[in-house]
């Protein structure tokens, strides 16, 4: 149980962290990536749950 809640609070983290990234971007920036500034979130849980 403790382990998951680490798990938990470790993917918590990165998903924060991608956000903040991502958000920290221009329009610009994000379209030269493919993203729109509303698939933000998305983007975020993607790569917090890939691999």
């Amino acid at each position: 149980m403790f382990a998951t809640l680490i798990r938990l609070l470790h993917q918590w983290k990165q998903y924060n962290r991608s956000l903040n990234e991502l958000s920290r971007l221009g329009d610009r920036e994000l379209a030269d990536i493919g993203i729109n500034r509303s698939d933000i979130p998305a983007v975020a849980w993607r790569a917090t749950h890939s691999g």
